[in-house]
């Protein structure tokens, strides 16, 4: 198990993009049950498309403002959620979705993915490859695949 509490000034920070995540909770430490981080998304962040996964997830906004596209059921509508400091969002496996900031300041959220092996791996990735510099989108899609996300596109 990790030391407790975390302290997040000595946490491990990944960049994806223009988004941070400061790791909270390792799948190391908590057997693979949970991935936890402080997601910090700066104006126009987020992921670009549409994607799904096998595990859950939970975001709880904790400053600014976020704005989740859920897709609802077989029909391919995707509905709009706006949510703010304070509210919870729970993203049920397997459920296409994206998370944005579509204002101009900062927004933080916590979020937890169960179980979390997919998404750490995939973040860790991520960041890996945008350290050297803008990923071309094969690369993103291989990467995306390797950790079992599909990105619904386009692209």
């Amino acid at each position: 198990m990790d030391k407790l509490p975390v302290d997040r000034s000595e946490a491990e920070r990944l960049t994806l993009g223009t988004d941070e995540l400061t790791v909270l909770a390792s799948t190391r430490g908590t057997g693979g049950g949970i991935f936890a981080v402080e997601l910090r998304m700066p104006p126009g962040g987020g992921p670009p498309v549409l994607h799904r996964h096998a595990p859950d997830e939970v975001y709880r906004v904790l400053e600014g403002e976020l704005t989740f596209y859920v897709g609802d059921g077989d029909d391919g509508a995707v509905r709009r959620v706006v949510a703010g400091p304070g509210d919870v969002v729970p993203l049920p496996g397997n459920t296409p979705h994206t998370i944005r900031n579509e204002t101009d300041a900062d927004a933080v959220a916590f979020g937890v993915h169960s179980p979390g092996e997919v998404m750490e791996g995939f973040a860790r990735a991520a960041a890996a490859l945008a350290a050297g510099g803008e990923p071309v989108m094969e690369d993103v899609l291989e990467v995306a695949q390797r950790h079992g996300i599909e990105l619904l596109g386009p692209y």
